[in-house]
């Protein structure tokens, strides 16, 4: 059993088309996004209707949680994510934005390795990212109360693994808003054969060029094109 994990697509249409052309020619049994499907990005809608339309489970992200539920003004927050949140409201359709308010917050799967959990921050909180650098003893704890061997969190942008006993962690990184100084894709591709799952993490190229330029042609913040371009956040 194979499957590709996938977050913060970030309305970034271009690298998630990309995604979508390498994960043909690299055959999964399920593709999952974990969370954020908006936010950054000028093609949010473009992004929400290419998901539904692939029929991929997508777990709530904190952007989507964001955009998708009233939580009105929070005072002191005029930084470049909220400026697009508050675009993104106004671009989405009806519809899209109910698809968002559906989201569940995660997911599991069970595989020939065992019990597969998903979720963007926490299990309960999208907006509670799980810090997967913790102390061994945290992270133990987690393991045993979700008792999972893998288990697929977002929202560092960076991709990760880390294996702390019988359990491994994952932190598939960025499809719209890669930070790990590589500008690109991130896909976690997950093996689930064998004793223990075999985890490889991979950077697909796209038109960043044109990710950029829409960026620019909807006047939102130019230094997310910076990032689009370079991978680092300035």
């Amino acid at each position: 059993m194979r499957l590709a994990f996938i977050s913060d697509l970030h309305g970034n249409i271009h690298a998630l088309t990309s995604v979508k052309r390498f994960l043909a020619e690299n055959i999964v049994n399920q593709v999952i996004v974990v969370g954020d499907l908006v936010g950054y990005g000028a093609s949010p809608g473009p992004v929400i209707d290419f998901v539904r339309r692939e029929g991929w489970p997508v777990s709530l992200g904190s952007s989507d949680l964001r955009v998708a539920m009233e939580f009105g003004e929070r005072e002191g927050r005029k930084g470049i994510a909220d400026q697009v949140l508050q675009w993104t409201k106004k671009t989405l359709s009806p519809e899209q934005m109910e698809y968002l308010r559906r989201l569940p917050s995660g997911g599991r799967i069970m595989t020939p390795i065992g019990r597969v959990k998903y979720f963007h921050g926490s299990p309960h909180d999208p907006e509670q990212r799980m810090d997967l650098m913790a102390h061994e003893r945290e992270l133990e704890q987690i393991a045993d109360q979700l008792s999972s061997r893998v288990i697929v969190v977002g929202g560092t942008h960076v991709p990760f693994v880390r294996v702390i006993g019988d359990t491994t962690f994952i932190d598939p990184g960025s499809v719209g808003l890669s930070l790990n100084h590589e500008p690109g894709a991130d896909v976690a591709i997950v093996d689930c054969v064998g004793r223990k799952p075999k985890v490889t993490l991979h950077k697909v190229p796209y038109d960043y060029s044109s990710s950029a330029f829409d960026i620019m042609a909807w006047n939102l913040p130019p230094t997310i094109a910076d990032v689009i371009r370079t991978g680092r956040m300035s």
